[in-house]
């Protein structure tokens, strides 16, 4: 009974139908992605195989490891902003975008230098260049802060429809013809210019045009002020997501890389849904700590209790079913994937205590917490890598990356006494009588 009276109180609540309207939207979006681009991607690397997939998703990687200094990590700031001084927009989007643009010309410079240092071969390097020209297309992402600011996923979500279809089909043309690789990895900027482009006309017909956004360097200098160590952060985020298949690929081969892709790209396929919930409730959250402590811990706590419990049920029935999984989706040449599925998946727990984490931090305002758990993973995952993947192989890269998830989500919290109300957060989550009383 005091279920269903949360739930016509919730129903009955203005707010709440705000945000859900807002979460269904990008609910929506993510689901239809997760589900066409999971189709596609199985399709690509079954005609590709694990040797020529590993070579597409190390070149994918290798320019991933640089990615924060053209992203700079400035997402939840700007929207934070947004939503504290709406009237600033043009401002704040113009100086944002501005910076975007100066951190992928720094991104590019560091990758001209950085290519011929890894002895990696001509193709491979023609590879890496087109892919970080896709990068310079996420500048316009800024289109879309502005809307998470304000609530209106919809009008992003109809665009980000049409660049998943038109990419979609374009893969799948080039399975029909046997394209070469080297098509497939023009796709990422064919994919990251349609998303661009979008945005533009999205915003031209819905808010206003680009002539009012203005550069301040104030507010550029407010924005990298409080974002730095956010950059710092998203730089060490970088390594540790793609540093794992870059090193299987120097320390092994590109086949293994090709396996350990397709084992991590399955384990994270339903990541979506808690970086949809918590991106949309992230301006609710930042209401409700700026007006009232008590809601504002409430919906931390409601935050735990679903993600923690999707994390362990999604889990659950991945251990049972991954070589099934496999052996259905991508075929036999892939069952070697299905042992490096069943750790993955574990890491899904602690991912989704990591996002839970990070909203706290920027809403208190303490990016250099997120900075120190990124460092600590960082070190852990590296380390344990140059370890494990010399014993194990890429089951010891698995592995290697469930330890350092562990120890950023959990541990940390617990050693840092400001930090420890989260860690018993996690705890109080796994209380079934107090969730469903």
């Amino acid at each position: 009974m005091n279920i269903l009276k949360k739930a016509v109180q919730l129903k009955n609540h203005s707010g709440f139908r705000k945000y859900f309207a807002n979460t269904s939207w990008l609910m929506a979006e993510r689901i239809l992605r997760m589900t066409v681009a999971l189709f596609v991607g199985v399709y690509v690397a079954r005609y590709l195989g694990p040797e020529r997939f590993g070579l597409l998703s190390y070149t994918n990687s290798f320019v991933g490891l640089f990615l924060a200094l053209a992203t700079l990590g400035i997402e939840s700031i700007v929207i934070r902003e947004l939503v504290k001084s709406p009237e600033s927009k043009n401002e704040l989007l113009g100086s944002a975008f501005g910076l975007k643009i100066l951190g992928t010309l720094l991104m590019w410079f560091i990758i001209l230098f950085s290519v011929p240092l890894t002895g990696n071969d001509t193709q491979t390097n023609i590879f890496i260049a087109i892919i970080s020209l896709a990068i310079f297309f996420q500048a316009f992402n800024v289109i879309d802060f502005n809307y998470q600011a304000e609530v209106k996923s919809k009008y992003v979500v109809p665009v980000q429809f049409i660049q998943l279809f038109l990419t979609s089909f374009t893969k799948l043309f080039l399975i029909s013809i046997k394209a070469p690789l080297l098509w497939f990895v023009w796709v990422f900027c064919f994919d990251a210019f349609l998303l661009a482009l979008g945005l533009v006309v999205m915003y031209l017909l819905k808010s206003g045009n680009f002539c009012q956004w203005r550069w301040k360097w104030k507010v550029a200098r407010s924005l990298l002020r409080d974002s730095w160590p956010l950059i710092l952060s998203g730089v060490l985020v970088s390594i540790y997501v793609n540093i794992d298949q870059v090193m299987i690929k120097h320390m092994i081969d590109e086949q293994a890389v090709g396996l350990y892709a397709i084992a991590t790209r399955l384990s994270t396929a339903w990541y979506f849904i808690p970086i949809a919930i918590t991106g949309s409730m992230f301006p609710a959250i930042l209401n409700a700590k700026y007006n009232n402590s008590s809601i504002y811990h409430q919906r931390l706590q409601t935050l735990y209790d679903i993600l923690v419990w999707m994390a362990i049920l999604i889990a659950i029935a991945i251990l049972y079913l991954s070589e099934s999984i496999i052996d259905l989706l991508v075929g036999h040449e892939y069952a070697p994937a299905a042992s490096v599925l069943s750790i993955a998946i574990i890491a899904g727990i602690f991912t989704n205590i990591g996002l839970i984490n990070n909203k706290f931090f920027e809403a208190e305002n303490r990016q250099i917490d997120i900075l120190y758990r990124s460092l600590m993973g960082v070190s852990v995952n590296i380390i344990l890598n140059i370890i494990l993947i010399k014993k194990y192989g890429i089951y010891g890269a698995a592995l290697a990356t469930v330890t350092a998830q562990f120890t950023t989500s959990i541990v940390y919290t617990y050693l840092k006494k400001d930090s420890r109300i989260l860690f018993f957060m996690f705890l109080k989550s796994f209380d079934a009588r107090r969730i469903f009383s």
